[in-house]
């Protein structure tokens, strides 16, 4: 059976082996597929799982904040 539990930022991260922090500027910056529940952002592992193979969004670039 397939798990389709939504997921919360700090699953995720701990999933890919990043931060919050990177999660919420992958969203922002690298359309990384997430839905907002009111306040709270939600993800579905497979979704994730597709975005990353598909190279992580158009942009994916890293860009230098100075």
């Amino acid at each position: 059976m397939m798990d389709d539990r939504w997921i919360s930022v700090e699953e995720i991260a701990a999933y890919l082996g990043i931060k919050r922090d990177t999660v919420y500027k992958w969203i922002d910056r690298r359309n990384m597929p997430a839905h907002k529940a009111g306040r709270l952002w939600k993800f579905r592992k497979e979704e994730v799982d597709e975005w990353v193979r598909g190279g992580m969004g158009a942009d994916h670039k890293r860009r230098r904040k100075d």
